[in-house]
């Protein structure tokens, strides 16, 4: 991280330097009347909110003009019209509220050049607004109220202009300040607006008493699911046939497995329900997960190792170097206890744990079940501990044989689990807020493969002690918890899930009603 800010810091020097030369040689060193920026806020109310970034933008510029050149507007202004142009394709819904009079300066830029200041003004505030819309998304209070407690990225206006001025590109195709599952999501988006210029897919009518369709099923509405999955991308071809044949049945399973269900030869009511969603609502999840992500600050993916769980894919993912290096599927939180979006820091592994029941658990559960059976606690592996009650450690554990630590004031933390079962279902919303790990032993197996005093038989020691040991890790792992309901894998296919909290639809009234 600290090489990160000196690289930083060296960047922004050079930059500065470079544009001191530039005011120095006269190429932009244009100066006017400070006390013109009052009234053109007057005049414009509409972008009084940007008031503060463009006055320190000009201080920092010493006042001068930023979006002329000597005859006609800077390269980079002509590239930011361009992009506001064609906003659209950020998934931004928003026009800016003076977009004629920036169109009409672009129409006739010599009739504004430097002899009118606000034009300049007036396209620093496009800059400021396009950068708020595609770089910095909602407010941050608007994220903590929808439960986003991820760190939000920070943007410096007048740091980030100068280096867009300095190299010549707003004309950046990837901005480093996004990230390529943005860009991909944004590929996507486009792909599923021209399915709805094409008419969308057809609404599939499955026959009042189907009970699910089988390979080698013969069918009207199988010829109907080939047409949707041809039209969606799943076929690369229809053969217009209404048997259920070896070519459908890798495209069913293609959908299966992208929209969060397990392969399943037989077409139920629910794989049918999913295809029939109609391609508006798939276009709006696109559009409200492109927004999460310009919420991410690049921290996350400074670090060479750190784990990922998203929500609503019941997945977590361990990152070394940018690649993948382990996935295992979850149990998170049940609606009533959701599991919190929000980062931690890794530092600790405990084998064999207790677990220390919350007092909801106490209050609902444990007290009633005394109350009905005093041998409840011994029953159930349990002991009063200091006036609360923990599990003993063992394999009927709640908390499994590991628990993985990342100290936070939401008391969440990865664990194992004794239900084994309950990872092969399909929605895995089930836990009281932690995240249940499917693969707890291989995890810590790959947490601890390079630390010498942990091998694996020692891990399978202590998860099997019967006793706490607690292992502190030597380099502490960065650890995010996210709320992503579409989402590129490594194939490039779109993967769309369950909003199993109910979020997408609220982001969506921020960002489509605002």
């Amino acid at each position: 991280m600290r090489k990160f800010v000196l690289f930083s810091i060296s960047i922004a020097f050079m930059i500065s330097l470079l544009f001191q030369s530039c005011r120095q040689s006269g190429t932009n060193a244009v100066p006017f009347d400070s006390l013109l920026i009052a009234p053109f806020f007057d005049s414009h109310p509409e972008l009084k909110k940007y008031e503060s970034e463009l006055i320190e933008i000009y201080r920092n510029h010493n006042f001068t003009y930023i979006w002329f050149s000597k005859k006609n507007i800077a390269k980079y202004g002509n590239s930011l019209h361009s992009k506001v142009q064609n906003i659209e394709d950020e998934g931004i819904y928003t026009i800016f509220p003076y977009q004629e009079d920036i169109d009409d300066i672009f129409k006739n830029p010599r009739r504004y050049s430097r002899k009118q200041p606000g034009s300049d003004l007036l396209l620093t505030s496009l800059y400021l607004y396009y950068v708020d819309e595609v770089y910095k998304g909602i407010n941050d209070s608007a994220t903590t109220e929808i439960g986003w407690l991820l760190p939000r990225k920070e943007i410096n206006y007048t740091v980030l202009l100068d280096s867009i001025i300095s190299d010549k590109k707003l004309q950046h195709e990837y901005s480093p300040h996004l990230f390529s599952q943005y860009y991909q999501l944004r590929d996507a988006l486009q792909r599923y607006r021209e399915m709805k210029e094409n008419g969308g897919w057809i609404q599939i009518e499955p026959e009042a008493d189907h009970k699910g369709y089988k390979p080698k099923d013969t069918s009207q509405v199988i010829q109907q699911i080939r047409e949707r999955l041809f039209v969606s991308g799943e076929m690369r071809q229809n053969n217009k046939s209404n048997i259920y044949d070896d070519e459908l049945l890798a495209a069913v399973t293609t959908f299966q497995t992208s929209h969060g269900f397990k392969p399943d030869p037989t077409i139920s009511a629910g794989h049918i329900e999913a295809m029939n969603v109609p391609v508006d609502e798939y276009i709006k999840k696109i559009v409200v997960n492109m927004e999460r992500w310009r919420w991410i600050t690049p921290d996350v993916f400074e670090a060479r190792e750190f784990i990922f769980s998203n929500i609503p894919a019941y997945r977590m993912i361990l990152f070394r170097d940018g690649k993948i290096e382990f996935d295992s599927p979850v149990v998170v939180g049940e609606i009533m206890t959701k599991t919190v979006i929000f980062d931690g820091m890794m530092s600790y592994i405990v084998f064999s744990p207790y677990w220390n029941l919350p007092k909801s658990i106490i209050e609902d559960e444990v007290l009633p079940g005394i109350e009905k059976n005093k041998h409840y606690l011994k029953n159930h592996n349990m002991e009063w501990n200091d006036g609360h009650v923990r599990q003993l450690p063992g394999k009927n554990n709640s908390l499994g044989l590991v628990k993985f630590m990342f100290p936070n004031s939401n008391d969440i933390y990865f664990h194992d689990s004794p239900a084994k079962s309950l990872f092969k279902r399909e929605e895995r919303a089930l836990s009281h807020g932690c995240v249940r790990v499917g693969k707890a032993r291989e995890l810590a197996i790959k947490i601890l493969e390079n630390d010498k005093d942990w091998p694996v038989e020692k891990i399978d020691a202590a998860m099997n002690a019967g006793e706490e040991t607690i292992c502190s890790l030597k380099n502490k792992i960065p650890v995010y918890i996210g709320y992503f309901t579409a989402w590129v894998d490594e194939e490039g296919r779109v993967n769309f899930y369950k909003d199993v909290y109910e979020r997408d639809e609220k982001l969506a009234e921020l960002l489509f009603y605002k």
